[in-house]
């Protein structure tokens, strides 16, 4: 089954749930296209006064599918440019909905989805929920934000951890690091985000939007402008040869030999 993004409306509270279950909610373009829609469209209901982000099943999202990846290798640069824009559309309609966007974490979110949760406005996750940034893994640079939210949010040494470590960290640890509002049992991040979503959604809507407002006011223009050079990267990477020997190595499940080519190319 392809990868969807599942609608449901809770009262004033929409939830939207990455739906690709066989596949840790690995994305898809089209995914990325609904999300953006489904933002703006809440921004501009008077009926929706919140937002949870969720996955469907035991994960929040493993990010980008890689037999994909390795498809648009073969494909003009252009296509996966697209793809990487589209992405961006969806972070950048996330940051601008006016309605609190709360991300609700259960099991994994891997490079792009551990991106989503970061452009929300709170995260609500499990205590066992584990979050990496596993692009250097496979010889690729981050998109959807990353580099943007880590670099805002977090002293360089810790932002340079996870983005060049590429290992995971837990919910806790993140929690200690502010980015993570809420660690609770398993199973237990979505009804904690959908109540603190019926909270705020019974809230002063026009006061939480311009809070929101003036806490982002800064960032768009170094968003917008980062999104392009993540896009540019990644593209970059993944047409390189470390990214075509990250990915077969994954998919191989062995370890990749990176400096076979010193040159790298």
């Amino acid at each position: 089954m392809a990868a969807r993004l599942l609608s449901e409306r809770r009262g004033a509270v929409l939830l939207l749930r990455i739906s690709n279950p066989q596949a840790r909610n690995a994305l898809h373009p089209d995914v990325f296209r609904d999300g953006a829609a489904a933002l703006r469209a809440a921004g501009e209901d008077h009926g929706v006064r919140a937002v949870v982000l969720a996955g469907e099943g035991e994960h929040f999202c493993a990010g980008g599918n890689l037999h994909r990846l390795r498809e648009n290798r073969s494909a003009d640069p252009s296509v996966q440019a697209a793809s990487i824009d589209l992405l961006g559309e969806w972070i950048s309609a996330i940051r601008a909905c006016p309605k609190p966007v709360i991300a609700a974490v259960e099991g994994a979110a891997a490079g792009a989805g551990f991106a989503l949760v970061l452009a929300c406005d709170l995260v609500f996750a499990a205590e066992d929920a584990r979050f990496v940034m596993s692009y250097v893994k496979v010889g690729l640079t981050c998109d959807g934000g990353a580099s943007h939210f880590l670099a805002t949010r977090l002293p360089y040494p810790l932002a340079y951890e996870l983005l060049a470590g590429g290992q995971p960290v837990g919910a806790v640890r993140l929690h200690a690091l502010g980015l993570v509002n809420a660690v609770l049992p398993r199973g237990q991040a979505l009804a904690g985000a959908l109540a603190r979503a019926a909270e705020l959604a019974d809230g002063p809507a026009f006061a939480l939007g311009r809070i929101k407002a003036l806490l982002s006011a800064r960032e768009h223009e170094t968003l917008a402008h980062q999104l392009v050079r993540e896009r540019d990267d990644f593209v970059a990477a993944l047409f390189h040869a470390d990214s075509g020997e990250g990915i077969d190595a994954f998919l191989a499940r062995r370890a990749p030999q990176f400096n076979r080519n010193a040159a790298g190319h």
